[in-house]
């Protein structure tokens, strides 16, 4: 065998790549992580957006609930999320009323399905979450074990569970679990983060998506990272770094190659500072989308993955007011859903697939800085301000796929301004903080803009359509890269990102498993 330059070299220092890399580097191994971008983290990062602004916003993956509390204690990582107390907000399409989820407040949130017409909803919410808290229990263990089939998924869950989510359309599901319209779309918008499908869809594509937002931890919680996003890449970083890894920013992968006298080791040709650079190695973990992948093996990168939604970052100067008689403090403390009742989710789908900015346009609304206060300046905090992230849903790829990317831009802030001001007394836009140029505090991020900064296929903050985290009962699983769900298709080329089976959102299992997978092959040379 040809002489190497590390065991593993990892192209992408997204959150998952820093996870293999710090499995690995504990592992003996010797590790060498390649990103493009000068910071550390992917899409899992804090900055500053705003000039002059002291707030450490994460711009693009902003909650958690995916990342196992195994993989921090086995890495050691320094890392906090913080509870919310609300669940969400959800006001009618008038505003007037909406439904409140408190998550220590069983009577106020028994009171708040009475107040929207759906008190026969509130036992039936709380048996659908003991479902689905179930699932969870029986199937978050395995994410970081090799793949279950179909069939043992099956056995485990009981025929009840698995028709209601497994094999029938969600939205069928939860059309014939509630009443209430209301209720209805509060619990569909989990099936339809960064996921464009129809209430009732037929590929299951919804179903996947529901079911990782479900799981996370054996609750299915989304927290707030203390800190930012930022905070949990930066350990991630550390952590790596300690057990031995090499970490490289500001490295432009040029090529993954194969080295002609020896199929085993491939060679990484990067751009560092101006000049190409070279690396060998035994493995070669791709913290990247499979498009681009292909690019770098030399092969035709086209696909026709895309993505489903817009970002939008604020500053505000306070909390807005509401139309509903509810302290904004609770209405923002959880998830914000505007305009995402089922039927109006279902008409969004069906203009979107016109080829038509949804009006109104689906929303969900998040304040980091009510739960974790940390990320502002102590100005800031005193003042009042606050921090919002707005996730729009239903606006495909495609919409921008003809149209100029600045005006398209601008559109789907106007139409997400406009759906947040809906439900509000007062225009969002007179509370925006203006940065030290006196521009208002507001970024826009489209499907475009995440394809460009991320490398995203299409824009689709899962890389791919996601998976099931099992594989079915044909499917082979004979090497260790097929029972880990990292296969590339590729000798000692594994996945270690959103691509990989069990991969997408801040998570770091597709590390793991890469990980894993290396060194379970590494044991037999």
């Amino acid at each position: 065998m040809q002489s190497f330059d590390v065991d593993v070299a990892i192209i992408g220092g997204g959150h998952n790549g820093l996870v293999a890399a710090a499995y690995l580097a504990k592992a003996g191994k010797s590790v060498v992580v390649l990103e493009q971008h000068d910071v550390l983290g992917g899409a899992a990062i804090s900055a500053q957006a705003f000039d002059g602004v002291d707030a450490k916003l994460s711009r693009y993956s902003y909650l958690v609930s995916l990342l196992p509390i195994r993989i921090i204690d086995d890495l050691g990582l320094d890392v906090e999320t913080a509870p919310r107390r609300f669940g969400s907000f959800t006001p009618a399409p008038d505003g007037k009323a909406g439904l409140l989820i408190d998550k220590i407040g069983a009577a106020a949130t028994a009171q708040s399905f009475e107040s929207i017409g759906a008190s026969r909803d509130f036992a039936a919410w709380n048996a659908f979450y003991t479902k689905t808290e179930t699932i969870a229990q029986l199937l978050f263990p395995s994410v970081l074990e090799p793949l279950k089939t179909e069939s043992e998924v099956r056995q485990l869950l009981g025929p009840e569970l698995w028709d209601e989510f497994f094999t029938r359309p969600i939205g069928e599901t939860i059309a014939d679990s509630f009443e209430s319209d209301l209720v209805r779309g509060t619990v569909m918008t989990d099936a339809l983060i960064g996921t464009f499908a129809s209430n009732h869809d037929e590929n299951l594509d919804a179903n996947k998506c529901f079911l990782y937002h479900v799981i996370g931890n054996e609750t299915g919680e989304w927290n707030i990272p203390v800190g930012g996003m930022g905070a949990v890449t930066s350990s991630m970083s550390a952590r790596a770094r300690e057990f031995g890894a090499e970490l490289k920013s500001g490295c432009e992968v040029l090529s993954i190659d194969d080295v002609e006298d020896d199929a085993t080791i491939r060679s990484i040709s990067y751009r560092e500072d101006g000049r190409t650079q070279s690396v060998s190695a035994r493995f070669v973990l791709a913290n990247v989308a499979r498009p681009v992948l292909e690019s770098l093996r030399g092969r035709s990168s086209a696909h026709a993955i895309e993505g489903a939604q817009v970002k939008v970052n604020m500053m505000l100067k306070r909390l807005p007011r509401l139309k509903a008689d509810i302290d904004p403090v609770a209405a923002f403390g959880g998830t914000f859903h505007i305009n995402e009742g089922f039927t109006q989710l279902q008409v969004a789908f069906e203009q979107a697939t016109r080829g038509e900015i949804p009006n109104p346009l689906p929303c969900e609304i998040y304040c980091h800085s009510l739960t974790d206060p940390t990320i502002l300046g102590q100005p800031l905090r005193t003042s009042g301000a606050q921090t919002l992230t707005v996730f729009a849903l239903h606006t495909p790829h495609s919409l921008l796929r003809d149209a100029d990317n600045e005006v398209m831009r601008q559109q789907l802030e106007d139409a997400v301004i406009d759906s947040i001001n809906s439900v509000l007394t007062e225009d969002i836009r007179d509370l925006l903080l203006v940065d030290a140029h006196g521009k208002p505090c507001i970024e826009t991020k489209t499907t475009r803009d995440l394809e460009r900064a991320l490398g995203l296929p299409g824009g689709n903050i899962f890389h791919a359509p996601l998976s099931w985290p099992f594989v079915s009962d044909d499917e082979p699983l004979s090497t260790p890269a097929e029972r880990w769900g990292v296969d590339s298709g590729e000798p000692n080329i594994f996945f270690c990102g959103s691509t990989a089976r069990r991969g997408g959102a801040v998570s770091g299992i597709a590390g793991h498993n890469a990980a894993m997978a290396v060194l379970e092959l590494d044991g037999r040379r």
